[in-house]
């Protein structure tokens, strides 16, 4: 990290945590952020659910949840972009303060609540994206909504003419009963609806789908079966989590999900069990507490194809991606992989 961007965090962190986010979005959209350009090599080149990837380190959703940081960020270093979550509807989230730093435990918690400016002002940015980028959408449902399974597939057929592939995200604790959505009958009968209408749209768009890292074994094993059943592309695994174990920060104690560094082992544990499960049928993107090139490999090792990430910029900087990727591939020269996929699932017994 440069010595300005050192500096850019340091004032960011004097201010509110979500005042400090919108100010990024802007240092983003007037070019005052770095922007590396596509970040690859031989080894890093990669393919998700028949998506050519130029490195497996993606961007997770949440940071540009209204899509209007697209171009730069298709040139800081991620070889994907997921933007969202998107409701039908525009709504406003929880009340303020909903955002708060953990500064002592590298992490944050969020309670949001599906901010954003709905379906069509997202899908008007996504019309206008880069098309040299892979970038993809994070569906959501209006907290309001009377059927929250069919919001996921209206957003689809809305944004998904502008898509490189779509999430459902059915793990967000923070809107009531969502992650009620996970049990095994209420999710196939989502899945469904937004399989039938990813069918009907005129270009294929893979469909992800995203978990919570609350799971206990049985429902990892319900969520394994659906994966197999349902036809989705891929999981990623995990969102934020409701477990405050071994927090030191003062904000420990808010309501919401926590992301960040004490999120890494037990969403890399939900990983290579849903890995075990699969046995590559359907592949994973692991996602939960990377700030660190080996951490990134540790997932890939667990079994996932790619990664995201996104608390860690809070402290480490945006040029974090491009620092990643660069570490990844030389770690996976070191232990003599040629490519990406050849080191998926090699450690995953480590964490079962």
């Amino acid at each position: 990290m440069k010595l300005t961007e050192k500096l850019a965090l340091a004032a960011l962190h004097r201010v509110d945590p979500e005042v400090a986010h919108g100010l990024s979005i802007k240092a983003l959209q007037a070019g005052l952020t770095p922007t590396p350009g596509p970040v690859t090599s031989s080894r890093l080149k990669t393919t998700l659910a028949g998506i050519a990837l130029p490195n497996p380190v993606g961007l997770a959703a949440g940071f540009d949840k209204n899509a209007e940081a697209l171009r730069p960020l298709s040139r800081a270093g991620f070889g994907f972009i997921e933007v969202g979550a998107a409701t039908p509807r525009p709504q406003p989230g929880n009340p303020k303060p909903r955002l708060f730093r953990l500064t002592e435990d590298r992490a944050a918690i969020n309670r949001f609540g599906f901010n954003n400016e709905g379906m069509e002002a997202i899908g008007a940015r996504l019309a206008q994206r880069p098309r040299d980028a892979v970038i993809g959408l994070n569906l959501g449902a209006n907290k309001d909504s009377d059927d929250r399974a069919a919001d996921f597939a209206r957003v689809l057929a809305h944004c998904g003419a502008h898509l490189d592939f779509a999430t459902v995200n059915v793990s967000s604790p923070n809107t009531e009963k969502l992650r009620d959505l996970q049990g095994k009958a209420a999710l196939s009968a989502l899945l469904a609806g937004v399989i039938d209408t990813r069918d009907d749209l005129e270009r294929r768009v893979p469909v992800f789908l995203k978990i919570a890292p609350d799971l206990d074994r049985e429902g990892i094993e319900d969520i394994a079966a659906v994966a197999l059943e349902s036809g989705i592309d891929a999981v990623i695994a995990t969102n934020t989590t409701l477990s405050r174990e071994g927090l030191k920060s003062a904000h420990k104690g808010e309501a919401g999900g926590l992301s960040g560094a004490p999120l890494f082992d037990r969403s890399t544990r939900v990983l290579a069990q849903l890995s075990d499960l699969l046995q590559d049928r359907v592949p994973l993107i692991g996602v939960g507490g990377i700030s660190t090139a080996e951490q990134a490999y540790a997932k890939i090792c667990a079994g996932a194809s790619a990664v995201q990430l996104y608390t860690a910029m809070v402290y480490g900087g945006l040029s974090l991606a491009g620092e990643i990727a660069h570490g990844l591939d030389q770690l996976l020269d070191r232990d003599g992989f040629d490519t990406v996929a050849q080191a998926v699932g090699s450690k995953r017994k480590d964490w079962l």
